[in-house]
């Protein structure tokens, strides 16, 4: 049984709606039609935002759409949040290439799940290296002996 595939809406500050479906069509060229765009500039009124916004959601034809946005508290998150009031849609702020990487990855799962992973994707992408801290998955090697420019693989 084949399942349609969850469509994906980016609405966040100018240029970066556009940047990172650009970086996740470099990683999954076949995915250019489950991912619209809409762009943000600086002083747009909201409401043509929103009428724009509502367009793509349209044109998109998908029954199930998972809405990533920026910045909590900003005009794009706004929106997005008037945009899946009532709806079947789903919205996700503080979006990062990882969270979009991983929302690809699963968007044919229901979209509760997409989300859900989606969401773990965007926080385990995020971690500190270095102050002393190994990265993730990696031990340090340290008491081993060896010099600090050499790179487990």
């Amino acid at each position: 049984m084949t399942t349609t595939a969850n469509h994906i809406l980016l609405i966040a500050h100018a240029p970066l709606a556009q940047a990172l479906r650009e970086c996740a069509l470099h990683v999954f060229a076949d995915c250019g039609d489950d991912v619209s765009v809409l762009d943000v500039p600086p002083n747009e009124n909201p409401e043509i935002t929103l009428q724009v916004a509502r367009v793509l959601l349209a044109q998109s034809g998908a029954e199930r759409t998972l809405v990533l946005s920026d910045v909590f508290g900003a005009t794009p998150s706004n929106v997005a949040h008037r945009l899946v009031e009532g709806s079947a849609a789903r919205l996700l702020v503080g979006v990062n290439l990882p969270m979009l990487l991983r929302a690809l990855c699963y968007r044919h799962e229901p979209l509760e799940q997409q989300a859900a992973r989606a969401l773990a994707g965007g926080q385990q992408g995020m971690l500190q290296v270095g102050c002393g801290n190994a990265p993730q998955n990696q031990t340090s090697r340290k008491e081993h002996g060896q010099d600090r420019d050499h790179h487990q693989q």
